[in-house]
């Protein structure tokens, strides 16, 4: 079974893909960058402004599949400037403060929107 998970409360893609598809047991998120969801607008600032708005939409999308960031299995981070780690990791450390999820984190060449950051999930539901 495949549900669409859709949220007010998170960016609305602009494109052909779901916030998140539930599948399985399991909710996976599209990629999320630091759009504001009142607006539809890019947060200004730096990657660490950047990180805590993208984990806020994320968190927002898995509750409205009924889960949350507590089960988190797996997390794939991009960033634009892997100087930007440590900042990054600071924040991210208190959105998993717990029994973090396992990660891959990765420098890329470019993102959505020229942002600092993306981060997609997979969730138990």
């Amino acid at each position: 079974m495949r549900e669409v998970v859709s949220t007010k409360d998170a960016p609305q893609a602009i494109g052909p893909y779901s916030q998140a598809i539930k599948a399985n047991g399991f909710v996976f998120t599209s990629g999320q960058i630091a759009i504001d969801p009142a607006t539809q607008q890019f947060v200004t600032g730096d990657v660490a402004a950047q990180t805590d708005r993208v984990l806020r939409n994320l968190s927002e999308i898995l509750e409205a599949a009924g889960t949350g960031l507590g089960k988190v299995v797996r997390s794939s981070v991009f960033l634009k400037n892997m100087n930007d780690f440590a900042a990054m990791n600071e924040v991210y450390g208190k959105y998993f403060s717990s029994a973090p999820p396992a990660r891959s984190t990765v420098e890329v060449a470019r993102l959505p929107k020229d942002v600092l950051v993306e981060i997609d999930v997979i969730a138990l539901a």
